[in-house]
């Protein structure tokens, strides 16, 4: 049986240094991680210089596939450029392949034209920028009803339009998926997998959000499962990367235990 290519969020362990997030990876056979820039007392956040990140990873024998994330990417302005500009920056010089895209999620920015025009314009001005670092933008649609970027499918027509097929690519969130409600996967054009699951049936979808997201197992009503094996069956072959955000995940004593148990659960069943 092939072994799944797992990665690890930073968001999974939070609270973990850097170096023992990197450590914790390798303990579980896992040589990719996404490195965040939002959480506190950590890389990026403590001014850690990006060299020295680089020179982490590599002592650990690590990739580090994406930073997450630029926040708001869609609301495209000087204040905006220059923060992508920042983070790009940093993305490269600490050896990150890709920059994770997160949309306005707060209500705004949804209306039908002007949503679509926000995120071509967004598109083009990233476009050179990540060009010109050798970055690739991994946009995530979120299934939030107050996101401004729901639809895989507007992600994609976004991208063909500013001719950006060899700069962008799609992050499939299975959370995300499932509260999007849109059947439309892109596998061709799918970057990176992020993997939460969701046990508390009792929640309507509409009412789900980050804190209810925890490591996948037999509980989980997201369908992980069923959305990995159609995106591998149908060419995707990336990585998978661990994205627990609820804090029960985060206090649990013995990650390592705790990922492991997910990842032979998921293996064994896809």
């Amino acid at each position: 049986m092939t072994a799944l290519p797992f990665a690890l969020n930073h968001m999974t362990t939070p609270r973990l240094p850097l170096a023992a997030f990197f450590e914790l990876a390798k303990s579980l056979g896992m040589s990719s991680v996404e490195i965040r820039n939002d959480l506190t007392d950590n890389a990026i956040l403590d001014g850690t210089p990006a060299k020295e990140v680089a020179a982490l990873a590599d002592r650990h024998g690590i990739t580090i596939i994406s930073i997450n994330a630029l926040q708001r990417f869609n609301e495209w302005n000087a204040a905006r450029q220059a923060e992508a500009e920042e983070l790009i920056s940093y993305a490269r010089d600490c050896g990150a392949k890709a920059l994770v895209l997160v949309p306005v999620n707060d209500g705004r920015g949804q209306a039908d034209g002007e949503r679509q025009a926000s995120l071509r314009a967004a598109l083009a001005g990233l476009k050179p920028m990540l060009e010109a670092a050798g970055i690739i933008g991994l946009v995530e649609p979120l299934g939030f009803e107050i996101c401004s970027l729901r639809s895989k499918t507007e992600a994609v027509a976004a991208i063909k339009a500013v001719s950006g097929e060899d700069t962008f690519r799609l992050v499939h969130d299975t959370f995300h998926h499932h509260l999007a409600g849109e059947p439309a996967i892109y596998p061709e054009m799918t970057g990176l997998v992020h993997i939460s699951g969701v046990t508390d049936g009792r929640v309507a979808v509409s009412d789900l959000r980050d804190s209810h997201r925890v490591l996948v197992d037999q509980g989980d009503v997201l369908d992980n499962i069923g959305q990995v094996r159609r995106l591998r069956s149908e060419g995707y072959q990336g990585a998978l990367s661990f994205e627990p955000f609820a804090p029960e995940v985060h206090d649990i004593a013995d990650p390592a235990a705790a990922v492991k148990q997910s990842m032979n659960y998921m293996q064994s069943r896809i």
